[in-house]
């Protein structure tokens, strides 16, 4: 499950880069909104949910989340780099991502003027990106670093 979370965290990082260039260009040349520029908002959401099932199970099943909690107590959990990252703070702002992700895609569902549709969606999944990327175990992340194709 944890190589699954691993593989399509890459797959929801192209999902918003892609989301926020076409909005920033549906923005920046006023372009009508159509139903085709629906689908990659919702495309990225619906990748955010199925991570979040995914993240979730390794939460409750896992030794880095609730179990670690459980063992040593959140005091001991917030004192430890890694243990915090992974039981509190990358369950925190990948969440929130996770909201700025459903709040880009409500917009692109709302009847209002293209460009500022266009506009919302763009910020809202630069947020998303923005706090996803800030949220990831990255490999110069000394503390908290993950390969960034584990197992391979």
């Amino acid at each position: 499950m944890n190589h699954a979370h691993n593989f399509l965290r890459w797959v929801v990082l192209i999902l918003a880069l892609l989301t926020i260039i076409k909005s920033y260009m549906g923005m920046s040349n006023k372009k009508a909104f159509t139903a085709a520029d629906k689908k990659m908002p919702l495309f990225f959401m619906i990748s955010m949910d199925i991570q979040l099932l995914l993240g979730l199970a390794l939460y409750f099943t896992g030794a880095w989340g609730l179990k670690n909690i459980q063992n040593l107590g959140l005091r001991e959990v917030a004192k430890d780099a890694n243990s915090r990252f992974f039981a509190i703070e990358h369950t925190i702002g990948m969440v929130l991502a996770i909201v700025f992700a459903h709040v880009a895609y409500a917009f692109a569902k709302k009847q209002m003027d293209d460009t500022v549709k266009f506009k919302k969606i763009f910020i809202f999944s630069l947020l998303s990106f923005v706090v996803m990327l800030a949220s990831i175990p990255w490999p110069f992340r000394e503390a908290i670093a993950r390969p960034l194709f584990p197992g391979m």
